[in-house]
């Protein structure tokens, strides 16, 4: 190897982000101390997906049948939370729908990371008339608020959960490829990225191993977040009456319905649905700060 070869070389091994990073262990160390918040909400989603996930193996009561004679009786020991005004277990519903909603949020955040980080890396990447088109693309479907995105395209496809989902995914797509793509424009040309070219690596093994997996922290960042945005986007569609409907268990539908009683009183309703999609939206929330400061940190 030339004396080039071997200068770029060091100076790839010594410019390269992994050499100089806190190990995963002490940057959670440091999150934990620095951001109390986001340790909150950690133990929060925790709490609520244990109690969503094995709730129902204590608590067996069918979130969907139906008692008349026990309609709209208030919390008490035979039901913890109430029933609403057909005779349901809230406690049922609550711990049914939060099943549906976390399914929905992981799906809707999981398809939007994925296919707006490869997108956007593969357009800042590549450059030239790729970028361009791909960026116009994403400037149209960001002038609409994601909200109103993914009720246009609810209402195009109709209210079944898979395409409610992608209405979701579809809304949230852009934000993860414009944030990548700033990202991988900022890392191609940076002194590592160059020293990767100089000793002989070929551009998809630059891309491949030196800029893409560098380029993904803003978007690790904003996945938290948006799985708090698609909690409350599908309960805001389920509320409207245009996304997940009756008698399907979410949070938005439970609302809806409780939102009747308000005038006559029966206040549990509609109070602890809403406080569950209040609750977790915070939890994530909270987290992806803590996300946030966990690379700052490295």
């Amino acid at each position: 190897m030339s004396v080039a070869g071997q200068v770029a070389e060091q100076t790839l091994e010594t410019l390269h982000p992994e050499a100089q990073a806190l190990t995963l262990r002490e940057r959670l160390s440091v999150t934990v101390r620095r951001n109390r918040f986001a340790t909150a909400g950690a133990v929060i989603l925790v709490l609520v997906l244990l109690l969503a996930f094995v709730g129902p193996l204590v608590y067996t009561a069918d979130p969907l049948a139906p008692h008349p004679a026990a309609s709209l009786q208030p919390p008490g020991a035979g039901h913890p939370l109430g029933t609403d005004e057909i005779g349901r277990d809230i406690l049922a519903r609550l711990l049914d729908a939060a099943r549906l909603d976390f399914m929905i949020a992981f799906a809707v955040a999981g398809l939007a990371l994925a296919v707006g980080s490869v997108v956007g890396a593969i357009a800042g990447f590549a450059g030239g008339v790729a970028d361009d088109v791909v960026m116009r693309i994403v400037d149209v479907m960001l002038s609409f608020p994601a909200f109103i995105l993914a009720l246009a395209v609810t209402v195009m496809l109709g209210n079944r959960i898979g395409y409610v989902i992608a209405a979701l995914a579809f809304a949230y797509t852009p934000f993860f490829v414009r944030l990548t793509r700033g990202e991988v424009l900022k890392v191609r040309d940076s002194e590592y990225a160059d020293a990767a070219r100089v000793v002989g690596n070929p551009p998809w093994r630059v891309a491949f191993r030196h800029v893409f997996p560098n380029s993904v922290a803003p978007a690790m960042v904003l996945g938290p977040i948006v799985l708090g945005w698609a909690i409350l986007d599908a309960a805001a569609l389920g509320f409207l009456g245009i996304g997940i409907r009756p008698p399907t268990s979410e949070w938005g539908v439970m609302v809806a319905e409780g939102a009747k009683n308000i005038d006559s009183g029966e206040w549990w309703t509609w109070l602890f649905p809403g406080l569950a999609i209040l609750i977790v939206v915070l939890a994530f929330n909270w987290i992806g700060d803590g996300v946030r400061n966990l690379f700052r940190s490295a």
